[in-house]
């Protein structure tokens, strides 16, 4: 059986010391994925952002048509609940969820008045920022028409998973995925960005790719601070000419990438800015 690290579950209403079985062979999620997540931060005694992952959550729901059954506010208020059972210095990744028990039509749509929400806070590090190297994949991302897209949903990830695993079998740590008309979306894990003659650049949201709350509070510390960051249309070839690559994401924040393909890259001037930015933000909201 695996060791879980510390964790603290909030299901039916309850806390439960260390992660509790949940679903059972029947229920929708387990066999069809009618699931949501969000996932927040807590690292330093900080908390950044948690009313948007927790509104975000609540928005997945919906999106992927289930019913959220509760509130932001209330989502926040168990979050922190949560959280107070750890050590004030735990590093800790907070995960709200929903899930639909019973199907609807035909037994394949999600029965909405079936959802139940969980909430798992659970010991994890913040990664060190040492540098990440990086591949394009060969999958891409899809189309609005294909999946739901407007959730963070858990039928999403089988997709980004083998683009990840493949390139891990080649030796990268992760990779740029491109949507199907092959620019630029994001990495398997985490949203991209580029700079090139100290401009900041990161592909424009065009509905194939989650724009993260991150990489959004990256964008407007950055331009607040008084660089140039533009969201466009990004290739491959943008990436190849890159001066520096660094990626954002929840679990992580902001990570340079130091090889992209087989060219070194060296931790820049604007990686080190957005992570510097995003630090004090995090920390002014305290």
């Amino acid at each position: 059986m695996s060791e879980w690290s510390e964790t603290w579950t909030y299901t039916n209403d309850e806390w439960h010391e260390g992660n509790p079985p949940l679903i059972g062979a029947r229920e929708h999620a387990f066999w069809l994925g009618s699931s949501v997540f969000d996932g927040a931060r807590a690292f330093e005694g900080v908390m950044p952002d948690l009313d948007l992952h927790c509104e975000r959550v609540n928005n997945s729901a919906v999106a992927l048509g289930l019913k959220p059954v509760k509130t932001t506010d209330e989502i926040i208020a168990l979050c922190k609940e949560g959280v107070a059972k750890f050590a004030p210095d735990a590093a800790l990744y907070i995960r709200p969820m929903y899930y639909a028990e019973q199907g609807g039509f035909m037994a394949v749509a999600p029965d909405a008045e079936s959802t139940k929400f969980i909430l798992s806070i659970y010991e994890t590090p913040m990664p060190e920022p040492g540098g990440l190297s990086v591949t394009v994949s060969k999958f891409r991302r899809p189309t609005m028409e294909t999946m739901p897209l407007n959730a963070k949903a858990g039928c999403l990830y089988p997709n980004n998973a083998r683009a990840l695993q493949a390139a891990r079998d080649e030796g990268f740590d992760n990779c740029l995925l491109l949507d199907m008309l092959g620019n630029v979306a994001e990495l398997a894990t985490a949203n991209v960005f580029m700079a090139k003659d100290g401009v900041v650049y990161t592909p424009a949201p065009n509905g194939t790719f989650l724009s993260g709350i991150t990489r959004h509070r990256v964008i407007t510390e950055m331009r607040k601070a008084g660089y140039d960051v533009r969201e466009q249309t990004l290739s491959v070839a943008h990436f190849d000419d890159a001066d520096e690559i660094f990626t954002t994401g929840n679990y992580s924040k902001v990570v340079p990438v130091t090889r992209f393909q087989q060219r070194n890259l060296q931790p820049g001037p604007m990686s080190n800015a957005a992570r510097e930015l995003y630090w004090k933000f995090a920390h002014a909201e305290a």
